[in-house]
């Protein structure tokens, strides 16, 4: 149980942030070949491939990667790295090996949408209950858009649990939007947080809408007219597509990963799709490309531009956005618009140079040999090509020096991300995962975040903005009457952490309460050994039943704790979920709770009866430890409340 509780720490350092889908975040460099002169032909691309990826993979432990270049609106080279299939030693193909690309799902979703706008059908600043045979469950009165939903600013708390459906069960579209959804907890618009969730009820519109199956949808009036002939929006693979999907693995040296990982928000991330239809789909989006006709000119340009404005999303809006269902990004002075996307095992990313007609696309079949493997691979190949082929500089023009220092000290403090969990026990990993800003005397700013896996430095290149040292990434804060309201990066927000409950002080009443329990536990047979080696007397009856209830509150307390850290860690692992159990979890945790009523008279009767000063502080700890518990258990919805997470 002692690695249970610790473990509940570990997950909200790695799990929680390493797997999610928030779009670029720093990761650790990776070197690839440097060239002053490189010129973006199919033999230098190659060349730098291949110089790049086989080692790559071998140092990561991944099995397989694909990569695709468009160069002029065309595709450049496409190039398949490692196996689809280690055992049977199938190379990757670009052209023939499936991968699965997750969020990268969205983008098309976010395109099936915009061909109902220009067909007049959708309108992206009408609520959506418009559009729904529905109402959706909402905290605001405010109206909910398409245009919030593809911006990720439609409010809506994180959703974790069963988000791979069990095998063999099939998605239910509306099922899924409508029954149970997670709560509301921003106002639209107005707060950028990265939401599965706000996707899928977009691809839940289209599908009201058009009459037809989301998945049937989008390959009739996106994948066809892109001319991606080998992908699909389906859920198993079709017969005719399945035999082509790579294998997947945690690792290369390990078995693959046999289960199909259906998604239960398809629109979110149920696409699956090779490098060259990749390809094809990006020159969608590029300006000058001939025959990518999927959209009008006039609504690719409004894809690719900030969705809101600092009116509706204050001064946030000054750093990192989204555009419709685009990160927006920009590396050495050149406009980017990407995606990302993770399942459990494989890993892709997308990125879009617009103006240059160019663009790459990288997948992966394994998450690799530490936390942050295929994220990082990845993105040294994307930031790569950006560096080699586009090299550029930054727009900005330096540090703004007058206002850098007291800006900076304005800032500091710690910060806990939007895209979070407020509803349910899962609120308390997002107590503990909080970011840290600390003020230099120079005037940058330090950010660590779990996200990051490392401190990474700011300097401020207009007031209130501020850019990435040595790189491209930038923050915003939204400041009013002196009082830093939120700092915003693309598609998630840094809020102020309560100052009253900092995560410090939960994490060390939650430590100090599980050791003390624990401990507790652990002298019973040692205690008893004792006794009987040096034949001391039995304690009398006197205050006995509230000395064996407080056992058992104990023992219940920390059973359920385990149970919630268990439940954390499968559903991290994209394993099915049964609320049923958490019910359960959350009556044992009251009985346990109860237990500070049985312990408070424990106390109460060994001051009384002078039962000397080791007994007295042993019980006070007791009581302390279980109090300590309750408060975070009924805080944090382990009592009372919902369980859907």
């Amino acid at each position: 149980m002692a690695l249970v509780a610790a473990g509940i720490t570990a997950i909200v350092m790695t799990g929680c942030a390493g797997a999610s889908e928030t779009g670029p975040a720093p990761a650790p460099r990776v070197a690839y070949p440097e060239s002053a002169d490189a010129t973006l032909t199919k033999e230098d691309v190659d060349a730098w491939l291949d110089g790049l990826l086989p080692a790559q993979l071998n140092e990561t432990r991944i099995a397989g990667a694909s990569v695709s270049v468009v160069a002029d609106g065309e595709l450049l080279t496409a190039r398949g790295y490692g196996y689809s299939d280690l055992e049977a030693g199938t190379p990757v193909d670009p052209e023939e090996t499936l991968f699965r690309i997750a969020s990268i799902s969205k983008v098309f979703t976010a395109t099936a949408v915009m061909r109902l706008v220009e067909e007049g059908e959708l309108d992206l600043d009408t609520d959506v209950d418009e559009y729904l045979d529905f109402e959706v469950e909402r905290s605001f009165d405010q109206d909910l858009t398409l245009r919030h939903l593809l911006s990720h600013t439609g409010g809506f708390e994180e959703r974790i649990a069963n988000a791979m459906l069990s095998e063999g069960e099939e998605v239910d579209l509306r099922e899924v939007v409508m029954n149970d959804p997670p709560e509301q907890v921003y106002e639209p618009g107005t707060t950028p947080a990265y939401s599965n969730y706000g996707i899928a009820l977009a691809g839940y519109i289209v599908e009201n809408v058009a009459g037809v199956p989301f998945e049937e949808y989008v390959e009739e009036n996106v994948l066809v007219p892109a001319g991606m002939d080998s992908s699909t929006a389906r859920q198993p693979l079709p017969e005719d597509l399945a035999p082509r999907l790579s294998q997947a693995y945690d690792t290369a040296d390990g078995p693959p990963v046999e289960r199909f990982e259906t998604v239960s928000d398809a629109p979110a991330g149920s696409l699956t799709s090779s490098a060259t239809d990749m390809a094809e789909f990006m020159r969608v989006y590029m300006e000058d490309a001939e025959g990518a006709d999927l959209l009008e000119p006039e609504t690719i340009a409004l894809m690719g531009e900030p969705a809101l404005d600092e009116e509706s999303l204050g001064g946030v809006a000054g750093g990192g956005q989204m555009g419709l269902g685009f990160f927006l990004e920009e590396r050495n002075g050149n406009r980017i618009i990407s995606h990302g996307g993770d399942t459990d095992v494989f890993h892709s990313e997308m990125q879009i140079y617009p103006e240059q007609n160019a663009g790459i696309f990288i997948t992966l079949n394994s998450s690799g040999n530490t936390g942050l493997a295929s994220h990082s691979l990845r993105l040294a190949v994307a930031e790569g090509f950006a560096d080699r082929y586009f090299p550029g500089e930054q727009a900005d023009g330096g540090q703004v020096e007058s206002t850098a220092v007291e800006h900076a000290a304005m800032l500091e403090g710690n910060y806990r991300p939007s895209r979070s969990i407020h509803s349910n026990f899962v609120s308390l990993l997002y107590a503990l995962d909080e970011a840290r800003i600390v003020a230099t005397e120079d005037g940058t700013i330090v950010l660590t975040s779990p996200e990051t896996g490392r401190p990474t430095e700011y300097m401020e290149v207009e007031p209130w903005v501020w850019r990435e040292v040595d790189g491209h990434r930038t923050l915003a804060a939204d400041v009013v009457d002196g009082e830093v309201r939120a700092i915003g990066t693309t598609a998630f927000t840094f809020l102020p952490a309560d100052e009253d409950t900092p995560g410090t002080v939960v994490l060390s009443v939650l430590a100090g309460s599980v050791l003390i329990l624990l401990i507790t536990v652990l002298s019973w047979p040692i205690g008893t050994l004792v006794r009987l080696r040096l034949s001391r007397p039995k304690r009398d009856k006197t205050g006995r039943w509230a000395r064996v209830l407080t056992r058992v509150a104990v023992v219940l307390s920390l059973l359920a704790l385990a149970g919630w850290g268990v439940t954390l860690s499968m559903a991290l692992s994209f394993q099915p979920i049964s609320f049923g159990t958490l019910r359960i979890f959350q009556v044992v945790q009251g009985l346990g709770l109860l237990g500070v009523l049985s312990a408070a008279m424990v106390v109460f009767d060994d001051i009384r009866r002078k039962q000397g000063l080791e007994r007295c502080v042993g019980s006070v700890l007791v009581l302390a430890a279980l109090m300590g518990l309750g408060w975070i258990a009924t805080m944090h919805g382990m009592v009372t409340g919902s369980v859907t997470f």
